[in-house]
C-alpha cells in the first residue's frame, strides 16, 4: 500500500475537508518529496469562516461533542474577545446562552475525570487578572465557586494540562503584572470542584510557561519561558508529587509563549514556534519522546513564525490543530500530521 493509500485508509474521505488534505498530501508525494518511514507535515486549512486575528485564546478538543472549542484571546492591550468557537473541519461560531467576560490567556483543557473543559484565569478588558473558574459542558459555560482560588493570573501558552496520572487539572505559574511572574503549583479536582495548592521540595522558578501531559512517560512535561527579562530553555517533569528537572542532551532553543501538546497518532509531545530573545517569531518544530527533544523538519510548508497560538489535538482530524498567534496577529489554521 502507497502513502497515498495509507492515508486515504485513515482519514474520512467523505468529507470535502479531508479530500483538501488528500490531495495536498498526493501533490507532495508526486512531486518527488523523499518521505521517510515516519514523517510529518504542516497543512494550512482551507476555511470559509474563522475567528478573527487574535493570540492567547483557549483552546481544547471537547471529546462529549468530539469539537475543538476555542475561547477568547487578544488583537492589542486593549481588545479582548469572549467569542466561542468549535473546529469540526472548520470553524462555527457558538452562541452560549452564557460565556465568561472577554480575556487574554486564559488556561484552557480538557477534564477527562468530570468530562468537561475547565477554563481559568486571563486577563481582562481593563488590564484585571481574573482568578475565574468555568466549566464548558458542552453546550453552556458554567461559572464555578470554589472555596480556594488560585491568584489571578494570565498563561499565553498552555500553562494547564490534564495529568492523567493523578487525574487532575495541573497548573503551573503564569505572570500577573509586568515583569512579575509565580512559580506556584495547583491542581483542579474536577469531581469535587476544588483548587488545592501544591507545594514540591523542588520546582521550576517562577515564569510564564508551557506544559502538556507525556502519556508515554505519565508525566506533566514543562518547557521553557519566561520572568519578564530571561527567556528559559530547561526541561521539567512533575510526577504528581514533585518536579524534577532533565538535562537532554539537546533543547530547543530557549523561548517562552510556543504550542506544546499531546500528539495522539504519533505517540509524542510537540513544541512549535514561540517567541526567543529579542522577540523573535520562531517557526521550528521539536518532538519530545524517552526524555530527549529531537528537532524535526516537516515536508512541505511550514507556519510562519508565531507566538502565544494555541494548539491541541484534534482526533476527528487526526492532527494538531493550531489557531492564530502573534505578531503580526494571525488568523491562519494549520494542522500537523503524520505520514505513514
Amino acid at each position: 500500500m502507497n502513502n497515498y493509500a495509507r492515508w486515504a485508509a485513515c482519514l474520512n474521505t467523505e468529507t470535502p475537508y479531508n479530500r483538501i488534505i488528500l490531495t495536498a498530501i498526493a501533490s507532495v508525494l508526486m512531486g518527488g518529496a523523499v518521505i521517510r518511514a515516519q514523517s510529518v507535515s504542516w497543512v494550512q486549512a482551507p476555511v470559509k469562516t474563522s475567528p478573527s486575528e487574535r493570540f492567547s485564546a483557549g483552546m481544547a478538543f471537547d471529546w462529549k461533542t468530539r469539537t475543538t472549542l476555542l475561547f477568547g484571546g487578544a488583537i492589542n492591550n486593549r481588545q479582548k474577545f469572549d467569542d466561542t468557537w468549535i473546529w469540526h473541519n472548520g470553524w462555527f461560531q457558538l452562541s452560549p446562552a452564557t460565556s465568561p467576560p472577554a480575556r487574554q490567556g486564559p488556561g484552557m483543557v480538557w477534564d477527562a475525570a468530570s468530562g468537561n473543559i475547565v477554563l481559568f484565569g486571563g486577563l481582562d478588558t481593563n488590564g484585571i487578572f481574573l482568578n475565574d473558574t468555568w466549566l464548558w459542558n458542552g453546550t453552556n459555560w458554567i461559572e464555578q465557586y470554589p472555596p480556594i482560588s488560585p491568584p489571578g493570573r494570565l498563561f499565553d501558552g498552555e500553562g494547564m494540562t490534564y495529568d492523567a496520572a493523578t487525574h487532575r487539572v495541573l497548573l503551573f505559574g503564569g505572570t500577573n503584572g509586568v515583569n512579575i511572574v509565580l512559580g506556584d503549583t495547583w491542581t483542579w479536582d474536577g469531581i469535587t470542584k476544588t483548587w488545592t495548592q501544591h507545594f514540591p521540595s523542588t520546582s521550576p522558578s517562577p515564569r510564564r510557561t508551557v506544559l502538556a501531559y507525556d502519556y508515554a512517560s505519565k508525566n506533566v512535561v514543562l518547557f521553557g519561558g519566561d520572568n519578564g527579562v530571561v527567556h528559559y530553555g530547561d526541561t521539567w517533569t512533575w510526577d504528581g508529587v514533585n518536579w524534577t528537572q532533565k538535562f537532554p542532551l539537546t533543547s530547543p532553543s530557549p523561548r517562552t509563549m510556543g504550542s506544546f501538546a499531546w500528539d495522539d497518532r504519533l505517540g509524542l509531545l510537540v513544541l512549535f514556534g514561540g517567541s526567543g530573545a529579542g522577540a523573535t517569531e520562531l517557526n521550528d518544530t521539536w518532538i519530545w519522546k524517552d526524555s530527549t527533544w529531537t528537532q524535526v523538519f516537516p515536508t512541505g510548508s511550514t507556519p510562519p513564525g508565531r507566538w502565544a497560538a494555541p494548539i491541541d489535538y484534534d482526533p476527528v482530524s487526526r492532527g494538531l490543530l493550531l489557531f492564530g498567534g502573534c505578531c503580526s496577529y494571525l488568523d491562519d489554521t494549520w494542522l500537523f500530521f503524520y505520514i505513514p
